[in-house]
């Protein structure tokens, strides 16, 4: 596209966020190694797809800059965090992970509201909804663990837990969506 209709400003952010996806992909691939290499065959077969989910994120950003006429910016990613203690350990860290993907989310549809850029603003809102059942998500798995390792003796639901998010699926109904 030969006319720019996005500012530097914001051909900057979206870059930046587009690395953070490509990082959060590698954090989910490594993740989803360790959970395998641990014998969590339905946990390493959800955060592979998630790593998978993770990229087109990252795909969806860079052709959204392509269609404003910006240029991308394919930046190295970071290397992924050391593995997780435990399973317990992994759920919290990727929550965390998402919790502070929301941050930069929510700096990049501030960005295009002080700019009043309203396809970037709406575009980012994509994001912050994505966001909010990311966060829901692994709150929920996080909430599962615990009840399946600290209500029962031993370690003996793991098994079960392990099966059940084998089965999960890679997104949750957000509250302001479901139909009552």
């Amino acid at each position: 596209m030969a006319t720019k209709r996005i500012s530097a400003a914001m051909e900057k952010a979206l870059n930046t966020q587009m690395t953070q996806e490509a990082w959060q992909a590698q954090v989910y691939l490594s993740y989803a190694a360790w959970a395998e290499e641990n014998h969590y065959a339905g946990i390493s077969d959800f955060l592979y797809k998630h790593a998978h989910e993770e990229r087109e994120h990252m795909f969806k950003i860079l052709k959204f800059i392509i269609n404003r006429g910006g240029k991308v910016k394919v930046d190295a990613i970071k290397a992924a965090p050391a593995d997780p203690k435990d399973l317990g350990d992994c759920l919290k860290k990727l929550l965390g992970h998402e919790v502070d993907n929301s941050k930069l989310i929510d700096q990049l549809t501030d960005l295009a509201h002080k700019e009043k850029d309203w396809a970037a603003l709406n575009f980012a809102q994509w994001f912050v909804k994505e966001q909010v059942e990311e966060e829901t998500l692994f709150g929920n798995l996080l909430d599962k663990y615990v009840l399946a390792t600290t209500k029962k003796e031993g370690n003996a639901n793991l098994y079960e837990f392990d099966r059940d998010v084998a089965k999960a699926p890679q997104e949750t109904a957000v509250p302001q969506e479901e139909k009552f």
